[in-house]
């Protein structure tokens, strides 16, 4: 009971103290999951985001119910979920329930100015943690650079480009150069160039 009430509080507060949507909430995911409580791995984390950005639902709740399935098997994924959308279901009820024109009033639109200031500051964040902490291999890289310049070029020029045929593509592309990796022909290519590096350490 005690790692369900840890769960159902801790994706409480990230939903409640977050703005913004998924995007904003995984640097918050990133500090208390993986690096305070170590409930799943840097690298976890990162694959389960690919795999929640491109499954339906929001990303941020796909993350809570993997973590929380993890931590405590069906059940903790359903308290996870539960807590992260509830405080979002209690506040749009109330505010559409009590305050008629709730943007309208200066306060609330003022804040709301610096609220989108802080969550382009969030997804900035998770954005530069995940690729501090990303393996630098050449095709992750290579990635990576091919995503930014897509997405500069589509917003620059405003292209009306699905994101999903972005990621698709991708997928296509990545499984494409997996199987190229591990043809027969490349693995015994690998396995001399083991064999060579062994035989130069014996010789040491």
């Amino acid at each position: 009971m005690s790692i369900l009430l840890d769960l159902f509080l801790t994706f409480c507060k990230i939903g409640f103290f977050t703005f913004g949507g998924g995007l904003a909430m995984l640097s918050m995911i990133e500090e208390i999951c993986v690096e305070k409580k170590q409930w799943i791995s840097h690298e976890d984390a990162m694959t389960v985001t690919a795999v929640a950005e491109s499954t339906p639902g929001p990303i941020a709740i796909n993350l809570a119910t993997y973590i929380g399935f993890q931590m405590k098997g069906t059940v903790g994924a359903v308290v996870s979920t539960t807590a992260m959308v509830l405080p979002s279901l209690i506040l749009i009820t109330v505010i559409a329930a009590c305050l008629e024109g709730f943007l309208t009033i200066p306060v609330i639109a003022n804040a709301f100015k610096g609220i989108k200031l802080a969550v382009g500051i969030l997804v900035l964040d998770a954005a530069l943690k995940m690729i501090r902490k990303m393996k630098k291999q050449p095709v992750t890289v290579f990635f990576l650079l091919i995503g930014c310049v897509c997405m500069l070029i589509i917003t620059v020029f405003s292209l009306r480009i699905s994101v999903v045929l972005l990621m698709f593509s991708s997928g296509a592309l990545s499984l494409l150069m997996h199987c190229i990796a591990q043809s027969p022909k490349n693995q015994e290519k690998k396995g001399a160039e083991r064999h060579d590096e062994e035989r130069r350490g014996d010789g040491k």
